[in-house]
């Protein structure tokens, strides 16, 4: 679907995508996340080829980018669908005539745009909405209408710059919950940058870590989340403080363990106290993940690695 390859790009001599490579399959979400200045909406737009790039590959649906003149662009772009922060509607026209002008522009027949928008009106649930225009409507409806418009010349891609870092909570959730429902009924696949952590949990499979333009993770977001590294601690500004005595040990609970009483029954089974230090539950897409800090005498830790090792399938580590 999406193949890059060593993909590298300057703003004069400042280098601000640094040796990226990734593959989009698809039909999945995808996230690229990083904070602001990253280099997220640059990568973005080298896909969709509104930015260059200097050196490197990038193959979308089986074309070489960097190598389509202007026709080739513009026949990439119907395939592409795009969605931003701030909506970019025209207020002057009305909810339907947003929806409808791709087509306007690529010469379908009344017959075909009417039909097309009102299947999409349904889709984002505005079918009562469609003569209003833009400043009559909410944010999150905005949005909904910006996404209508997206997927208006039927994309295999569609893209998401920040679509939701200008809605509140609950707004953000509802977006989130009709590109799902656009990903499993359309098949379309769908790539989201964003800086919000919460954004990536709730509905990516696999995300790319941006940091001053260098990939820092990428993965499923279970093994990101999971089991992160250093950098991904640093990314998260997630700070331990763990005892000084004893010995500390991480737990990771894969969803398939998440929910049952491992470490009470180990602690019961073994005749042991320890020091639960933190732990945490957390929901990433569909499945649910723990991890959990325990500390222990250091005499003991040999009998606590042993069971864990052989006796459970959580995945841990000595700190």
């Amino acid at each position: 679907m999406i193949d890059i390859k060593h993909l590298s790009k300057y703003f004069n001599d400042q280098k601000v995508l640094d040796d990226i490579t990734l593959h989009v399959n698809t039909g999945e979400i995808f996230a690229i996340v990083g904070h602001s200045g990253a280099g997220k909406s640059t990568l973005l737009r080298c896909i969709n080829g509104l930015e260059g790039f200097s050196e490197g590959s990038v193959n979308v649906l089986g074309q070489e980018v960097k190598h389509l003149n202007e026709s080739g662009l513009g026949a990439l772009r119907s395939q592409i669908g795009m969605i931003f922060q701030n909506f970019s509607l025209l207020n002057q026209k009305n909810v339907y005539d947003n929806i409808a002008l791709p087509m306007k522009v690529w010469g379908y027949s009344k017959e075909k745009i009417q039909g097309r928008v009102d299947e999409l009106l349904k889709l984002v649930g505005l079918e009562a909405k469609k003569c209003v225009y833009p400043k009559e409507l909410s944010g999150g409806q905005k949005q909904r209408v910006a996404i209508a418009r997206a997927l208006t010349l039927n994309p295999k891609i569609l893209l998401s710059d920040e679509a939701t870092s200008a809605l509140d909570p609950n707004t953000t959730k509802s977006i989130l919950e009709l590109l799902q429902e656009i990903n499993i009924k359309l098949g379309v696949t769908i790539i989201i940058v964003t800086h919000e952590m919460d954004v990536v949990k709730r509905v990516a499979s696999r995300a790319l870590l941006l940091e001053d333009g260098k990939v820092i993770g990428l993965g499923r977001i279970e093994e990101l989340f999971l089991r992160p590294d250093e950098k991904m601690m640093r990314f998260l500004g997630e700070d331990e403080e763990l005892p000084q005595e004893g010995v500390n040990i991480r737990l990771f609970f894969p969803s398939n363990v998440s929910y049952q009483p491992i470490v009470t029954k180990m602690a019961r089974e073994l005749n042991l106290n320890f020091n639960i230090v933190w732990g945490k539950l957390e929901k990433l897409n569909d499945h649910v993940v723990g991890s959990l800090v325990i500390n222990i005498d250091e005499q003991n830790a040999t009998s606590i690695t042993a069971y864990l090792q052989e006796k459970t399938e959580v995945i841990w580590e000595v700190l």
